[in-house]
């Protein structure tokens, strides 16, 4: 028994380090894998009962976007919350106005489309295992700053599901997971973007901008489909046969 543990303890650092690295070939992604991939992503984004699942994820990503370039501009993120209808908020604190609360504001709904963007680049090119390492360091990294049961859940379903594949994915399998990931984000952007450009709520993020800025929120609304269509069309090229 000593034995086999003082085997499995000298193995583990082995392990860990070959998932911390990037696979030593390119992952299959012919045609009739994407094509594949693209079919599962396409259910799952667009049949409702998944949607509904599915959907908190995206709010995930729009929500931990916020919290992201809040960091990033200097303010302090403290909390988040997810709601079961596509809804949630996060807090950051700093300034009540100027550009970093803009560009804080601004980031939610442009986030999925540029972490598919991420995700299809990482797992085109090799390096599907390192980029799960960074979601779940930062995924974990949230986990102090959940603040609702339901959030708690989200969190740490998908940490499990990321962990899961990080440890016993194949390297083809991670990368064709990422992709239909990143697909679903991209798909559910937009469903996003459609649903808070036809709402007239006074707390959404394009309403909060025009209240900021004094710019429409037509105009914001704009910005955000601008940037999703350029991360869709960068992902169309980098799968493209």
């Amino acid at each position: 028994m000593t034995t086999v543990t003082g085997v499995l303890l000298q193995s583990w650092p082995d392990e860990i380090a070959h998932r911390l690295s990037p696979a030593a070939t390119p992952p299959d992604l012919s045609l009739s894998v994407l094509g594949v991939v693209v079919l599962a992503a396409a259910l799952a984004a667009l049949v409702d009962p998944l949607w509904r699942v599915l959907r908190l994820g995206v709010t995930l990503v729009h929500e931990l976007g916020h919290a992201f370039v809040g960091m990033l501009v200097g303010r302090r993120f403290t909390g988040f919350v997810l709601r079961g209808d596509m809804s949630g908020h996060a807090v950051t604190v700093g300034p009540p106005r100027g550009i970093g609360r803009l560009v804080t504001t601004w980031a939610g709904y442009p986030m999925p489309g540029v972490v598919a963007l991420g995700l299809v680049a990482a797992a085109s090119q090799r390096y599907a295992a390192p980029l799960l390492t960074a979601l779940l360091v930062g995924l974990l990294i949230t986990v102090p700053r959940v603040r609702s049961l339901l959030t708690a859940i989200v969190v740490g379903l998908t940490t499990a599901a990321l962990g899961c594949l990080w440890w016993w994915g194949t390297a083809a399998v991670q990368a064709q997971v990422l992709i239909g990931i990143a697909l679903i984000l991209l798909v559910g952007g937009w469903r996003h973007l459609g649903a808070v450009a036809s709402a007239t709520t006074a707390g959404s993020d394009p309403a909060v901008l025009r209240q900021l800025s004094g710019i429409p929120a037509l105009a914001w609304n704009t910005t955000f489909a601008l940037t999703l269509g350029a991360c869709s069309w960068v992902v169309w090229t980098l799968l493209a046969p």
